[in-house]
């Protein structure tokens, strides 16, 4: 199945013409790249790529998956189990890395918190 893609110009324009009907964006990265970003565009939900929850998901709002990949590998999995579900998904093409470089919107999250060193993990 080929699945269909968005360049970040024209996600950009539907989220500043359609706001009260913008695409709903799902942040598909694995988990090593998600865990170690601060960023995601703006209002994305989280979604692993194997992922067979939509209850939180409208059908009768498009739907742009994105994720960090080069090749989008996670994103179209995503996006095809979904549509296989009945949604309208695309991809973003180049994902988050092309998305942060033209400088467009992005919201925060939390940076990763490493874990503090059990105790007596330092003796030799």
């Amino acid at each position: 199945m080929a699945i269909a893609r968005i360049s970040k110009e024209d996600l950009q324009a539907r989220l500043e013409s359609e706001p009260a009907n913008s695409p709903i964006l799902i942040d598909a990265r694995l988990k090593y790249p998600y865990e170690h970003s601060t960023v995601t565009l703006p209002s994305a939900i989280r979604m692993l790529p194997d992922s067979h929850d939509t209850s939180g998901l409208s059908q009768d709002r498009d739907i742009v998956v994105y994720d960090s990949d080069p090749g989008e590998l996670a994103s179209v999995q995503l996006a095809a189990s979904l549509i296989r579900q009945g949604f309208s998904a695309v991809v973003l093409k180049g994902g988050i890395n092309d998305w942060i470089a033209a400088k467009l919107p992005t919201d925060s999250k939390d940076a990763p918190v490493m874990a503090p060193p059990k105790a007596g993990a330092l003796k030799g």
